[in-house]
């Protein structure tokens, strides 16, 4: 099992801790709950938002340590709509004041009442190939994903919709490009498909050996070979992310206050879309949306 870092957005303050890696680990919920200020959002640039938070909490130190999820947005708008998410044994109740997701999620939010209007924030740089250090297996191209040897790691088709579709038509526009025909996907036996948090599933499924490959974003690989150097490599399939073709599908980022943001969202979101923020997710591999 991967020993992730902790990803809380103040550095440790000697609070106890307690957990049995591989039991009543909750990734992707950092800090307190009942924080003055909570933000909601998509998983996959968890690593450019924490770094984020972390510089809003130095330069407003009156906020307090945020409370942010970065899980799947299915999952933020349940919790949205009725107020609490049970995490196993756990209760968890916290309002959001800040909303991250792409622009179609944060569009129901909207149309809950919950949100007057949301803005564009970051952008992708392509998909490429998360594999084991040194590559055993020599994947390259999209045609290698044909090889019978080759099992590939794919988020779930129905729990994570959203980035499945990107990875799912990334791959077909690629096969395309390539004059592959594209028949993993119709191989059950070849594809492992993620239960529900991909940006953690993926690196698993590789490290342990039950994916030779994983389809993601170049952030999140990024992300990866950098924490992990020593167990993976990334593969660009185009030249992403400096130059992607047309058919390597990037995704948006929208940001939106909920409600009125209380009394820091309108200080974070502004935050957010400053210079400051920019560097750091440039640092994480993600541009500023258009």
């Amino acid at each position: 099992m991967l020993d992730w870092p902790e990803e809380r957005a103040v550095e440790d303050d000697g609070t106890p801790s307690w957990h049995q890696p591989g039991s009543n680990v909750c990734l992707d919920f950092h800090g307190d709950p009942a924080a003055s200020l909570a933000v909601y959002s998509d998983g996959n640039h968890h690593m450019a938002l924490r770094e984020c938070l972390a510089a809003f909490a130095r330069r407003h130190p009156e906020a307090g340590e945020p409370f942010y999820a970065t899980v799947p947005p299915g999952a933020l708008l349940a919790l949205l709509e009725v107020g609490r998410l049970r995490l196993g044994n756990l209760v968890i109740a916290a309002r959001p004041h800040v909303f991250i997701s792409p622009p179609d999620i944060l569009d129901r939010v909207v149309a809950k009442g919950a949100m007057a209007s949301h803005l564009p924030f970051m952008r992708s740089r392509g998909n490429v190939l998360l594999v084991a250090r040194g590559n055993p297996k020599h994947i390259g191209r999209v045609a290698d994903l044909e090889r019978a040897d080759v099992r590939l790691f794919l988020s779930n088709p129905e729990r994570e919709a959203a980035s499945y579709k990107v990875y799912r038509d990334t791959l077909a526009g690629l096969a395309r490009s390539e004059g592959v025909a594209l028949g993993l996907l119709a191989d059950g036996a070849r594809v492992v498909y993620g239960e529900r948090i991909h940006h953690r599933e993926a690196p698993e499924a590789v490290a342990q050996g039950r994916a030779d490959a994983a389809l993601v974003y170049y952030h999140l690989a990024l992300r990866y070979t950098r924490i992990f150097a020593e167990r993976f490599d990334l593969v660009s399939l185009d030249g992403a992310p400096e130059h992607p073709s047309a058919a390597n599908i990037a995704t948006r980022l929208h940001i939106g206050l909920v409600g009125d943001g209380g009394a820091h969202g309108r200080a974070l979101l502004e935050f957010m879309l400053g210079t400051e923020t920019a560097a750091i997710y440039a640092h994480h591999g993600l541009a500023r949306a258009g």
